[in-house]
């Protein structure tokens, strides 16, 4: 797959478009948390500056130990667990991986984080990454790609992969800032004000390009 990915880079026209709030971010070493939708995982390693140390929170699942074996080579750290479901925490590594990943911050290195990951529902955002970012004070920017001729897979998450010698662009968007003192309200606006953004710039890369935007699966219900 490493291989794939890397050949559908070289045999496409790629742009990138956006905000370039990422861009100062790598200049100055400030860490950031990348946000982007479990479906568009395969392309992004190509959206990262090389030398620029970013950790991606991947699940324990199967799933998560081939995109491990993938990004490995691309000098893409991991960090195992998930912070989707509180209440699965303790089984699924999601204390562990949390503290991992504010120690990870903390030393001034980024996190990569699906938010809708790794049983969605599709590009609906958990709570995981708000608290992450109310934590460690530190701002989120999401990205996304797209491409004009892909292959779309039947999948939860209808996961996208590029064909080759095809036009694809890369999207940026503005970063959003948690504040530590935001109480459980104010979270929940944030949460939802994340999920809006990160559809949109789907929506908008899907459009850059021609294609139909994929929509999100139903909200999570209160």
């Amino acid at each position: 797959m490493r291989q794939y990915v890397h050949l559908a880079w070289m045999t496409g026209r790629w742009t990138v478009h956006g905000r370039q709030s990422h861009r100062t971010k790598w200049e100055t070493g400030e860490p950031f948390i990348l946000a982007f939708w479990h479906g568009r995982t395969l392309m992004m390693p190509k959206t990262w500056r090389s030398g620029v140390r970013i950790h991606m929170l991947i699940s324990q699942n199967r799933d998560g130990e081939l995109i491990t074996r993938m990004v490995k080579p691309l000098g893409i750290n991991t960090i195992r667990g998930s912070t989707s479901q509180p209440g699965e925490a303790r089984e699924k590594g999601g204390l562990a991986a949390l503290r991992e990943i504010l120690r990870t911050l903390k030393n001034g290195e980024c996190i990569g984080i699906t938010p809708d990951g790794p049983r969605g529902p599709r590009m609906r955002a958990s709570a995981g990454i708000v608290t992450i970012a109310r934590l460690s004070g530190v701002p989120i920017i999401p990205a996304t790609w797209s491409a004009r001729r892909r292959w779309e897979l039947n999948s939860w998450d209808r996961f996208l992969v590029p064909k080759l010698f095809t036009k694809g662009v890369i999207l940026w968007g503005t970063p959003i800032v948690v504040p530590r003192e935001a109480d459980d309200s104010q979270l929940n606006t944030i949460r939802l004000q994340i999920e809006e953004a990160m559809i949109e710039l789907a929506s908008e890369a899907d459009k850059l390009v021609g294609t139909p935007a994929i929509e999100p699966a139903p909200p999570f219900s209160c």
